[in-house]
């Protein structure tokens, strides 16, 4: 038998010829595209300029709004009609009434206070307990259900939430409850703040409680615990740095909510505790005294500027508060 002829050199010339277009371009996609290293190095350099310009915009942006109230506050402090010991420590604001001018803040950071610590009395609790049964017990057919329904109370208009107070929680409270509550008070703002704010709590504080490995839970589980004492004792202490910041988040946001209590707490700035009775919160000044009524840059419009300085100051030091306690709790898991 005779030895079989070698393959000429021209053969692999016409397979590759032979080849159809979709085989050649499937080929040249899987060998790319080449780019020269300084294209490769100005494009990223494009990207980080990009991204670091974003950042210094924001940072820009916060120091611009800090100045900018700092030499407004200094202005209104500096006028003749305010004195600095009476606006840190004074019981009294009436810039727009009577003769004599008041202007010491307590009043406003009372009321202010008053509000969010009724609202977060509301939707703390209430949002921890939605948020553990969403991670712990319901199926996940009604936590697909569940999530997105009470997610869209947080895109509800805050105006809204105010006029609910109005129609809705101030009647029922005057209805059934007491007969001291009047159109305007601090409860119904405050728990019309708290059902706005649920959403945020309850949807961190799952997140956070999902996020607690399956091992532990398994682990207590092994043990002999029940779902109740691996929610209780396992997973809510493991998730408390994420649970605690939504805690914070919701409550800075419900002190710097502006609609509702301007809305239905009402404009009567006074030092009270008592939920039935109107009060006037920081927010709601500045929106009184930007409506017009008050002559531009005299010490009324001035004086809405150094509240807007405490409000800022009483939500940093919430946030840096929070941060210190987020870091010494921080748990961390592989």
């Amino acid at each position: 038998m005779g030895a079989s002829p070698a393959p000429s050199r021209a053969e692999p010339r016409m397979q590759n010829s032979a080849a159809s277009p979709a085989a050649r371009a499937a080929a040249a996609s899987k060998r790319g595209t080449e780019r020269s290293r300084a294209a490769r190095l100005g494009t990223e350099r494009l990207i980080r300029g990009a991204l670091f310009g974003c950042a210094l915009l924001s940072i820009a942006t916060t120091f611009t709004i800090l100045a900018i109230l700092l030499l407004q506050t200094g202005e209104f402090l500096s006028m003749p009609e305010v004195s600095v010991s009476e606006f840190l420590t004074g019981t009294t604001w009436s810039p727009l009434l009577g003769a004599e001018k008041h202007f010491g803040i307590w009043p406003l950071v009372m009321g202010t206070l008053l509000v969010t610590t009724i609202a977060a009395a509301f939707a703390l609790p209430v949002g921890l307990i939605a948020a553990v049964y969403l991670s712990e017990y319901a199926p996940p057919r009604v936590r697909t259900f569940l999530k997105p329904v009470m997610e869209v109370l947080a895109g509800i208009p805050t105006v809204v939430y105010g006029f609910f107070a109005l129609t809705v929680i101030t009647p029922f409270l005057h209805d059934h409850v007491s007969e001291s509550f009047g159109t305007y008070n601090a409860l119904g703002a405050g728990l019309a703040v708290g059902i706005m704010i649920l959403p945020i709590v309850a949807s961190l504080s799952e997140d956070a409680l999902r996020a607690v490995p399956r091992s532990l839970r398994d682990a207590a589980f092994a043990l002999g615990s029940t779902r109740f004492d691996v929610s209780v004792k396992v997973v809510v202490p493991a998730a408390l740095s994420g649970i605690m910041a939504s805690w914070l988040l919701a409550v800075t946001r419900a002190i710097g909510e502006t609609m509702i209590v301007a809305l239905a707490a009402g404009g009567l700035a006074r030092m009270t505790f008592n939920p039935t009775s109107e009060v006037q919160t920081m927010t709601a000044y500045m929106v009184q005294i930007f409506l017009g009524d008050a002559p531009a840059y005299g010490v009324e419009y001035r004086s809405s500027y150094a509240v807007a300085t405490i409000l800022f100051a009483i939500t940093l030091g919430l946030t840096i508060a929070g941060n210190l306690f987020l870091r010494a709790f921080r748990e961390e898991y592989d």
